[in-house]
Formats: structure tokens, sequence, C-alpha cells
């Protein structure tokens, strides 16, 4: 392993400095200036669900075209453009007064750091390695952890001692610092070509399949609400932390105190799931994976105090560790790593709907009555139907290798 960081040490830390940096753009943090948002522009819960779901399809939307960006210029290239785009998105939240603009920025915020920054380190990390896909996924993937784990809390505290636009105009510089760290790193970058020969991956039919093929076959379609339901729920988990704080009779800080633990978990399981991806292969982890998630929101419908909503996070950190390396080489592994950046960007454009999704119709029914204890057990029946057809679909898919 130590050899492996050696040799790869610029590209890996490539990757997990992009999913670090994605972390600005990602609802764990933008979540923590909910109330502040909330209370600035006088928005309802739903209302600012509403606004968080359609910024987030509309870069749904548009990730379809620009996720393909990647089979096409080099991370070098692509990923200083996300890194500006992305700090420019936070500056424009720090000034914003109005509510239309409101939007439009958390369409940026979601494009260049959720969407975008994420999809450039995972597709680079699929196609730079083959036989080490796994722990290179899951080394890459550390930097969201990192930034799970430590900015909540940091700016939650933050928050007490300073205006919350501020913060954002503060923050906006982390970014754009990361494009002179990125270019340090890839001053020479690994290209899909230079290891033509020895990177080659095909997929299922031992061919690489492209976008529309996979579009017209079922497996794509069996595994979509797989990946659509940890990025909806996962998200509005996140999300409507303040409100889930207030609901179990927690401050808001307690909740947040249990996410480096969460964190650490997942990463735990992360490193797990990339070290048994190489030798197991996807097909016979990805059924599994799911199943921790959909005990989770049991746990934390039913779960009284600071103790039970831990519990309830051990579980749901499980499957966000696996998740955070199974899906992107599952990709790799059925359809072949040619077309790998477009395939992705489909996966990619349907998490980030989910991740629309997931808010804005759980802010709905909780300005309708239905309380979100009572969601989380629809929740985890969504998880358990998922991994259904998850199952069926990779069984089927298998038989073509």
């Amino acid at each position: 392993m130590l050899a492996f960081l050696r040799q790869n040490a610029p590209f890996l830390a490539a990757g997990t400095l992009l999913t670090f940096l994605s972390s600005f753009g990602q609802t764990f943090f933008i979540a923590v200036f909910s109330g502040e948002i909330r209370e600035a522009f006088s928005l309802s819960h739903g209302q600012w669900g509403g606004i968080y779901m359609l910024g987030t399809m509309a870069s749904a939307a548009v990730m379809v075209w620009a996720g393909g960006l990647t089979d096409r210029f080099r991370v070098r290239v692509l990923g200083p453009v996300m890194l500006l785009g992305l700090a420019a998105a936070m500056i424009a939240l720090a000034f914003t007064p109005w509510v239309w603009a409101l939007a439009v920025v958390i369409f940026a915020l979601r494009f260049f750091g959720q969407g975008m920054l994420g999809h450039v380190a995972v597709v680079a990390m699929a196609r730079w390695f083959v036989k080490t896909r796994g722990r290179a996924l899951s080394i890459a993937s550390l930097g969201v952890a990192l930034g799970e784990a430590s900015l909540p809390l940091l700016f939650a505290a933050l928050l007490t001692m300073a205006d919350w636009r501020t913060l954002w105009l503060g923050a906006a510089l982390v970014p754009a610092l990361g494009v002179l760290v990125m270019l340090w790193l890839l001053g020479k970058e690994r290209t899909p070509q230079s290891h033509a020969e020895s990177d080659v991956s095909f997929g299922m039919g031992a061919r690489h399949w492209t976008r529309g093929e996979a579009l017209r076959g079922p497996l794509f379609w069996l595994m979509l609400p797989a990946i659509l339901g940890p990025a909806a729920f996962n998200t509005a988990f996140f999300f409507h932390q303040v409100h889930l704080a207030e609901v179990k009779g927690l401050a808001h800080v307690q909740l947040v105190a249990l996410f480096p633990l969460y964190t650490g978990l997942a990463i735990t399981a992360m490193l797990v799931t990339g070290w048994a991806l190489d030798r197991l292969g996807t097909a016979r982890l990805m059924p599994l994976s799911q199943l921790p998630v959909a005990l989770a929101f049991v746990i934390f419908s039913l779960a009284e105090g600071q103790g039970g909503m831990f519990v309830g996070l051990v579980f749901l950190a499980l499957t966000s560790g696996a998740n955070a390396t199974l899906p992107n080489a599952f990709w790799a592994e059925f359809y072949g790593t040619a077309h790998i950046g477009a395939i992705k960007a489909l996966a990619a454009a349907a998490m980030v709907l989910g991740s629309a999704i997931g808010p804005g119709l759980t802010g709905l029914l909780i300005d309708l009555g239905i309380g979100i204890e009572r969601q989380f057990i629809g929740v985890a029946g969504y998880f358990l139907f998922a991994t259904l057809l998850m199952r069926l679909g990779i069984r089927r898919a298998t038989r073509r290798f």
C-alpha cells in the first residue's frame, strides 16, 4: 500500500483535493447556513427546499452534457475551470439580495461543487487505475469525507462569531487557491493514452459501451433507483439537520458534533470497501451496499436523544463509505473505460437530481404536516425496493462477461 501511495502520490492527491473542495457545493456544507438563508430571504422549509431543488435539478440537466467533457479534456484543464466557477458562485451567494438570484447561485454551487468537481475526480481515478481502481477511488474520496468531518463543525462554530455572508466570502478563497495546487500536482499529468496498453478496461461482452448503448440496455435503468436513493435521502437528512435536531430535542451543535464520528466510520467503510472491491468486484458487493442505510433510517425515525442518532449514523456511514467507491467502479467494470466520462455523467446527473428531489420533497411534506420521522420509515422501504431492482439487474448483466 505504501509503495502504491508513493508511486501515484500526485494523482491521488489531485483526486483527493478535488473531492475535498467539492464540499463547498455539497449539501452538508450549505445546510449549515439553512437557518440564516431562510431568515435572510423570509423562506419556509418548503420554499427553501423548493429553491434548492430547482437549482440542483438544473445542475443535473447540465451535467448530462458537461460530464462528457472528461472524455475530451484533461483534469489539468477541467479541474481549475471548475474550481474558479465554484469560487465565483460562493462570492455571488455572499452578495446576492434577491430570491430569484438565490436559485441561480444554488445551481452554480451544485454544478461546480457537488456535480463537476466530484465527477472529474472519480472519472480520473476510474480511468487512470484499473487493477487498483478500488483503492484509488477510496483514497480520492477521502477528500469529501474530510470536508464532511471538518467543515460543518468549523462553520457552525464560526457562525456564532461572524455573519454568514462574510463566512461565504472568506471561504471562496479556498477553491481559488486550490487552482494553484492542482496545476502543481498535475504538472505532468497521467493520461489514458500514455497508459493504453496497461490500463485498458473492457466492460460486458469484452468491449467498450457508448452512452447510447448503456441507455438502451436494462441494467442502467435497474440501477437508477439505487443511484438516486443515497443522493436524495442522505442529502435530505443533512439538509434538514437543523429541523431534525429540533424534532429530536437536541441543540443543533449536538447533532453536528456527531458528524466527525460518522465521517470517521464512513472513511473506514470506504477504505475496507476499496480493498474488497479490488478482490471481489462490484457485482458481489453492490447488492449489499444499501441494506445498512435502510436500517439507518428506521433508527432515525425511532431514535431518542443524541445516542440514538449516533447508532443510526453508524449504519448510514456503512452505506456512505461503500457508496463513495462502488458505483464509480461499477460503471467502468460493466461498461468499459473508453466512454466512462459520458456514462458516468449520466449517473452523476442522476445523483445530482436525487439530491434535488430529496430536500424538496421532504421539505414539502414537512410543510404539509407529514413529520420527518414518519417520512424516514418510507425512505427505508425505498432502499429495500432499490436493492431488489439492483440485485436483479446485476444478476442478469453478469451473464454477459
